[in-house]
């Protein structure tokens, strides 16, 4: 066994720099009116003696706990599956990182997790929360503003429960099918399809609502529901040619589900893109530079939604629950809505 070594303690580091234990504290919690000759000689015994401050007790000074919940609304096996989930992940750790924060996964398996994921916002372990993936009939925005939580959205909101406007990340989804759908017609395919992503999410409606906007009169029978996974994309597919053999382009509402798509394509000897063009979304890498063929797709910046939603989180109206950080947007707590623009990454496929 190891003997346990004893930390130093703020009497130790207030004796080394030769200043009360209350000195200490304010410059170890960041409190103001310490002369800075003082602050540095503070600094120099806390590095000179390795002191840590214990965060209980730091909390109890501060009011903050210098932790972020990530909230995603999917079961594990379909966040670890998807590298959509891990990109936002990065960006989020990486903006938290920046500012000395700590994240908290939380998961939700099924409607029993909400009421947990509800109680442990609401115990003040967390400064606020970060949330996307969020389903239609979700019921975790009114349990989170019942903890009163600070909270940044993925997604564009559906809610409207006559409370402040919630403060969101989204891409512009509307638009970027709507580009997708329109390089299509412009290769000349005629029977554009489109394979959707789970309608209970508003990225697959915004997403839909951009291929009509395009193809406002095509046969309903080219609009097949699928549900953002390859699995959900063969199905989707097989199901289409059943209906559609004449099928020339499918824009698929994600990576994945193109994926699945040209699986069921090469299964039926479609060339693609001679005899069918494929476009999906998020111009996930590598899935869509090792697709075969390497897949044409609209991109988003997935890592940058996730910095941005942390930045916005941080920063907060009047400064934000962790504190200030240059050269964050905006967010107001009315609620705001800060969309990023997409970009039609060409590829092989179409």
């Amino acid at each position: 066994m190891t003997e346990a070594v004893s930390r130093p303690t703020l009497e130790a580091v207030a004796a080394r720099a030769g200043v009360s234990r209350a000195t200490v504290s304010r410059v170890v919690n960041g409190g103001d009116g310490v002369r800075e000759p003082l602050a540095e000689r503070v600094r120099r015994a806390v590095e000179e003696l390795g002191y840590v401050p214990n965060q209980a007790a730091r909390s109890l000074v501060t009011k903050r706990h210098d932790a972020v919940a990530v909230v995603i609304a999917e079961p594990e096996a379909r966040v670890f599956a998807d590298p959509f989930f891990a990109l936002q992940l990065r960006g989020i750790s990486k903006e938290l990182t920046a500012h000395d924060n700590q994240l908290v996964l939380l998961l939700t398996e099924g409607r029993a997790d909400h009421a947990r994921v509800a109680r442990y916002l609401a115990g003040g372990h967390v400064d606020g929360a970060l949330v996307f993936s969020l389903h239609l009939d979700d019921p975790l925005p009114g349990l989170i503003r019942k903890a009163g939580v600070p909270t940044v959205f993925g997604g564009r909101p559906d809610w409207s429960d006559g409370g402040p406007g919630p403060v969101y990340v989204d891409s512009d989804n509307r638009g970027g099918a709507r580009e997708a759908v329109r390089h299509l017609v412009g290769l000349g395919r005629t029977r554009v399809a489109h394979i959707t992503g789970a309608l209970d999410q508003t990225s697959a409606v915004d997403r839909l609502d951009g291929y009509r906007d395009v193809m406002g009169d095509a046969d309903p029978r080219l609009v097949v529901e699928s549900d953002f996974t390859p699995g959900g994309g063969e199905r989707a597919m097989r199901e289409l040619l059943d209906r559609c053999p004449d099928v020339d382009a499918v824009f698929a509402a994600n990576d994945l589900t193109a994926l699945g798509a040209l699986r069921v394509l090469r299964e039926h000897g479609r060339r693609v893109p001679d005899d069918v063009a494929v476009i999906g979304f998020d111009d996930v890498l590598p899935v869509a530079e090792q697709a075969e063929p390497p897949l044409t797709t609209v991109r988003q910046d997935i890592e940058e939604m996730g910095r941005l939603m942390a930045r916005l989180l941080l920063r907060g109206p009047g400064g934000g629950p962790a504190g200030g950080t240059s050269g964050a947007a905006p967010a107001e707590a009315a609620g705001t809505g800060v969309v990023l623009p997409t970009t039609l990454v060409r590829r092989a496929s179409a």
